[in-house]
């Protein structure tokens, strides 16, 4: 794959002080710093509670895209709302991946990498009954019906809000960069990207590995099943967090500043979605490069 990146005005970019992000000129979304990870969590939770009460006041149902890995965030949010009651009766949900093993087939319930029973364990099952999204507003890929969450959100007409994490290489869900020598990808045909089955990038198996397996990577799922790029560009708002440090302070940068590419698929957002917002640490929103010098390394 031949880069499109002007790499040069890339790196000047990744010099900007992390204290001038805020508000910076040239950023093409909101970019909100918070100090720690927690901050992070607590500011994405709290997005999500004033949505749902913000709706509820006119009986607006809310249409999300989730991730099934977002840990504190959850939490927070499942805490806030059971204290403050708020209902979840006219949400609709939709968790954006899950992995599937070499076979392309789910994980068994009660294994590690079903993320999807998890996310059933530590989010749905920890709000109060009378609270709780009803099973039938409950949606997620399958590998046997392709189809389905790609032909909901065009029968709801779009989303609300997609929540979730930002990857090493801008990765949103599972939607990776594509990086065969041997084929094409335009920006065009990447918006067009459908849920599909995805064999993980070597990036993304040494992240997981590194940060939760001390490298084991042999340990990781070879595969992942995940909402495309075409539903997700069908929502009103985007929210994004990082919180893992310098492994993401490059790809913070890309989703701020540079112009859309595959490289970094979350660039894709800012040009065809109303709001997208980055809720970012102090660490992971340090500059790459704090160099005067280029050259010096």
């Amino acid at each position: 794959m031949t880069s499109r990146i002007d790499t040069l005005k890339f790196y000047e970019y990744c010099r900007i002080p992390v204290d001038e992000l805020e508000n910076h000129p040239d950023s093409k979304i909101t970019f909100k710093l918070k100090q720690t990870a927690l901050e992070v969590d607590r500011c994405a939770a709290n997005m999500m509670a004033d949505e749902v009460i913000e709706n509820n006041k006119t009986d607006r149902i809310t249409r999300w895209v989730l991730p099934v890995g977002f840990h504190d965030q959850v939490h927070l949010f499942v805490d806030r709302v059971n204290r403050e009651r708020i209902s979840l009766k006219n949400v609709f949900i939709i968790t954006m991946d899950d992995y599937l093993d070499w076979n392309c087939r789910p994980y068994p319930e009660g294994h590690q990498f079903n993320t999807s029973a998890r996310f059933e364990r530590v989010f749905y099952d920890k709000i109060d009954p009378e609270l709780t999204v009803p099973a039938n507003q409950r949606f997620r890929p399958l590998y046997n019906n392709l189809d389905l969450v790609d032909n909901l959100v065009d029968s709801w007409g779009g989303l609300d809000t997609v929540y979730g994490g930002l990857g090493f290489r801008g990765l949103v869900a599972f939607c990776e960069a594509p990086y065969s020598p041997w084929f094409t990808i335009t920006e065009d045909e990447y918006c067009q990207m459908k849920t599909r089955i995805y064999p993980l990038n070597d990036d993304t198996t040494i992240a997981y590995a590194v940060r939760n397996l001390g490298g084991l990577t042999h340990m990781r799922p070879p595969l992942a099943i995940s909402i495309g790029m075409k539903s997700m560009l069908k929502t009103k708002r985007l929210v994004l967090t990082s919180t893992t440090g310098e492994w993401k302070r490059a790809a913070v940068r890309a989703l701020m500043f540079l112009d859309p590419t595959v490289e970094y698929p979350a660039t894709l957002f800012p040009n065809k979605v109303d709001e997208v917002i980055l809720v970012c640490d102090r660490n992971t929103a340090e500059a790459p490069i704090q160099s005067d010098n280029l050259n010096s390394w």
